[in-house]
């Protein structure tokens, strides 16, 4: 996952929030009080600056404060000014669209004059613009672009000297690197960054080791993390951006060593931080965090609560992999909740993300191979009027090369995009027949175990007949026909409510009791935590049931106990079969004794059938058996468990 990016600001003023606070009101106090309305417009851009680690809106008021009055006296300078602080106001308040607008508008009033006066001042100006261009492009994970723009930065403070810029420069180009993957590429930038920054005592240290922290442990040198870390804490305190980017840093790695309740304050005290500079980017980041987290402890409503938070927010300032991740954290959620429609929509807006974002990035790279230092070499050096016509030529060559570079890469895109629709496609179809394939094969096994159950119940019928009479034989019949018509009922169904097969259950059991003469009692028993709507096959139990009366109670020669209980456990549903029969020993020993050995056909269906609901619901099934016996090792009975997982009727 792409962390939250930790950028410098390209901003001339770097005191402390209290020093700017300060600084920012008595600023203020005295705006009145200017009659010269170009010094006015110029104090109006040092309180937006002011203002950048108090408040994102205020930095946006000022400045365009400053907009309108440059434009009334064409102050041009002051208007490119004007431009950045707005521009960054945007980014601390996440509406990057509008940053980049605002950025646009700086970088063609400060080319404009530089024209005119290639002063130093100017090309500084145009290197910050730069610089914040590149900022807003890797927020919104346009990498190719905000490397164009770093380049052009640092190329201009290269030639003015600037180091203290520059160090900014290599903390934001790291940054960029460390969003792609390539943390070691990222660690060579932020320690270069670094070392300039101990040569100037910069107080924005603290940023740089965080992000070179946040590099070790996408590394697993969690030590090296925690060290980084440590040295920054003292140093982000003063910058509410900043240091919610640290507790976001310091959470993630107490969740990685599993110390989950340090990792949830850090993540709360982020975004106290975040909220109040209205950061929506870093708030909606942590939140995302914290989504997961509670995703991994089965906190499946606050998954979603934060995940929705993250998608609400990210949505907002057009962040696709915020939005990436949140829809696949709300997708899991929801199918672990079993509310399967809103887990498969999520899936959906997670894979058009993906696609839409794999795309982007093709056709980046496509681009990226153009992007080089000759046009900023031409622009920077042009003096003379052929000069300038030579440039206009060129540049349009170079948009004919791209358009008909961009057709090629559409075309090629388009039929990539069609192959991929189709593979796709026929993915589905096959997914699609082998899971009827085994719900088919599945109601095959359940249509095996009809004849076998009405074949038993029959010749329970005729011997009941020739033992009892025809009064206790019309009997009989009458509570086998109400259980030959819920069996048919659901003979095609590969899925019964759970009341109905328990009230098989107690319709075959009563048929049994009056069959061999009441020699056992039996109980039904369903927990309360088991919902109406939860279904199991049909037919599954009776078996089990069968082979406790014939195999465990007939042979006792005296009366018994048949127990038969539904409960939950966790994802199963568990139906527990106990009788005070013979034991599972004895009654094998007993059928090798048999002169005829009744090979028994339901026993290996339910293993058939078990096997294909676990095929089915990608979860496990189960059938285990057990002999109960008491301190001295003598049989008491058996029991039998089985295990199925939870699905509804709906």
């Amino acid at each position: 996952m792409k962390t939250k990016l930790l950028f410098f600001l390209l901003v001339i003023i770097t005191l402390s929030s209290l020093s700017q606070n300060k600084e920012a009101d008595s600023l203020v106090s005295v705006l009145s009080e200017i009659k010269n309305e170009n010094d006015k417009v110029e104090l109006l851009n040092t309180i937006a600056s002011a203002y950048y680690s108090i408040s994102g809106t205020e930095v946006i008021n000022y400045a365009d404060q400053a907009i309108t009055l440059a434009k009334k006296i064409n102050a041009n300078t002051e208007l490119g000014n004007a431009y950045i602080n707005k521009g960054n106001g945007n980014i601390i308040i996440g509406n990057y669209d509008e940053s980049i607008s605002c950025f646009s508008k700086a970088k063609d009033v400060f080319e404009k004059e530089l024209k005119n006066s290639p002063t130093e001042d100017l090309k500084k100006s145009l290197a910050r613009t730069y610089g914040s261009m590149g900022i807003v492009s890797s927020e919104q994970s346009n990498y190719s672009r905000a490397f164009q723009y770093y380049i052009k930065s640092i190329a201009i403070y290269e030639e003015l000297k600037d180091t203290s810029m520059l160090s900014k420069l290599y903390n934001n180009v790291g940054v960029a690197y460390k969003a792609q993957g390539e943390y070691n590429q990222a660690l060579s930038y932020f320690n270069k960054a670094k070392e300039t920054q101990i040569e100037l005592n910069d107080t924005n240290i603290g940023i740089t080791l965080t992000n070179i922290g946040n590099c070790h442990l996408e590394l697993k040198q969690l030590s090296k993390a925690q060290l980084s870390f440590n040295e920054a804490a003292s140093l982000v305190k003063d910058n509410p951006r900043a240091l919610g980017e640290w507790h976001n840093s310091i959470g993630t790695y107490f969740y990685k060593i599993d110390d989950r309740s340090k990792a949830i304050s850090h993540w709360d005290n982020a975004i106290v931080a975040f909220k109040s500079i209205d950061d929506k980017f870093g708030i909606a980041d942590t939140y995302l965090f914290k989504s997961k987290l509670f995703l991994a402890e089965n906190k499946y409503d606050k998954a979603i609560k934060n995940a929705e938070l993250t998608l609400q927010l990210s949505k907002q300032t057009k962040a696709l992999e915020q939005q990436l991740h949140a829809e696949k954290v709300l997708s899991q959620a929801f199918e672990m909740q079993n509310k399967l429609p809103q887990a498969l929509l999520h899936y959906k807006l997670y894979t058009a993300l993906n696609d839409s974002l794999s795309n982007a990035e093709n056709i980046r790279k496509g681009v990226q191979a153009e992007m080089n230092f000759e046009y900023e070499k031409q622009e920077n050096t042009e003096r003379l009027e052929l000069e300038k016509q030579e440039l206009l030529i060129a540049e349009e060559n170079k948009i004919k090369t791209i358009k008909y570079a961009a057709i090629a890469i559409s075309s090629l895109l388009l039929l990539g995009l069609g192959f991929l629709y189709y593979n796709r496609k026929q993915l589905k179809q096959r997914l699609t027949l082998e899971k009827e394939l085994t719900e088919y094969e599945q109601k095959a096994l359940h249509l095996q175990m009809n004849p076998h159950f009405i074949f038993n119940c029959l010749g329970a019928i005729s011997g009941f007949i020739i033992n009892n009479g025809t009064d206790h034989a019309i009997k009989y019949l009458s509570k086998f026909s109400k259980l030959m018509r819920l069996t048919l009922e659901y003979s095609q169904e590969s899925l019964i409510p759970i009341g109905k097969e328990i009230e098989s259950l107690q319709n075959y059991l009563e048929l049994e009791r009056l069959r061999f003469n009441d020699c056992f009692e039996f109980t039904i028993t369903k927990s309360d935590d088991i919902e109406d709507a939860i279904a199991i096959p049909p037919l599954l139990i009776q078996p089990i049931v069968e082979n406790a009366i014939i195999h465990g109670i007939i042979p006792k020669k005296m009366k018994g106990n048949i127990n038969v209980a539904f409960s939950l456990k966790k994802d199963s549903i568990i139906c527990e079969v106990k009788d005070d029969g013979v034991g599972i020993e004895k009654s094998i020993l007993s059928k090798r004794e048999s002169v005829h050995i009744h090979k028994s056909m339901a026993l290996g269906i339910i293993d058939k059938r078990l096997n294909m609901i676990t095929k089915v619901t990608n979860k496990k099934a189960s059938i285990k058996s057990y002999q109960i016996s008491d301190e001295n090792n003598t049989s008491e009975g058996t029991k039998v468990i089985i295990s199925l997982p939870i699905q509804y009727i709906d």
